[in-house]
């Protein structure tokens, strides 16, 4: 497994303004209005009151968890809302903690109903918890093994959950006919990419330039692929 490094970079010690967001985004190649900006704002500050009893994630510094998680997580949906073209999809979030990518997702597509599974019981309750706050009626928590799930997905993703063939492997079951995987990765995982069995085809891999955080980032996407001779 290749984690999503959590170290380094970040604008500092200082809460976020939504202005602040609103141009990152920007840079990201997304128009915030000022309400969504707010909206995710709330949700940061939610993770870091849960995060002082509950220890939803290793990164506590408001600045840092500003550009390592939130805007870390809105780099992706610029590339998924392109995937998707439109269509009001199904998105499973695996291992999603406190809901990173997933929640940040819901927030700025309510078109795709979200899902965000955790085994840890305090994850999957903190993600209802932020639902429930901020009226996001597209986001479910589930906590349960991704091994326990039914139903089929056209987009499954995670963030630092797995290698790319033990995350592939586990969630194959739940993948939709057409559907895709977007794997969150730090720098590229050449050696995973090499390591993925032939019926799962690496389509397109996309290097992502977050605002604020000096690290590598890239999507990894894939799908089954085609048997011999199809």
């Amino acid at each position: 497994m290749q984690p999503r490094d959590e170290a380094g970079g970040g604008p500092g010690n200082t809460q976020p303004s939504p202005t602040e967001l609103i141009e990152a985004a920007a840079r990201l190649g997304m128009a915030l209005d000022p309400s969504a900006a707010e909206r995710m704002l709330a949700y940061l500050q939610l993770l870091q009151r849960w995060n002082a009893t509950y220890n939803l994630t290793a990164v506590r510094d408001p600045g840092q968890m500003f550009s390592h998680h939130l805007l870390d997580c809105v780099a992706v949906v610029p590339p998924l809302r392109r995937h998707l073209a439109g269509a009001a999809g199904r998105l499973l979030d695996v291992g999603s903690g406190g809901g990173l990518p997933g929640a940040v997702i819901a927030m700025l597509m309510p078109e795709v109903q979200v899902s965000c599974v955790d085994t840890v019981g305090k994850k999957a309750a903190f993600i209802r918890q932020v639902a429930g706050e901020l009226g996001l009626r597209n986001l479910n928590a589930v906590h349960a093994r991704v091994e326990q799930l039914d139903g089929r997905f056209d987009v499954i993703t995670s963030r630092a959950f797995a290698s790319l063939p033990d995350f592939c492997r586990l969630t194959r079951p739940l993948l939709a006919e057409q559907g895709a995987w977007m794997a969150m990765k730090g720098k590229l995982p050449a050696d995973e990419m090499a390591a993925l069995p032939s019926n799962i085809a690496v389509f397109h891999v996309e290097h992502l330039a977050v605002p604020s955080l000096d690290a590598e980032r890239c999507l990894v996407w894939m799908r089954p692929a085609p048997a011999a001779g199809a």
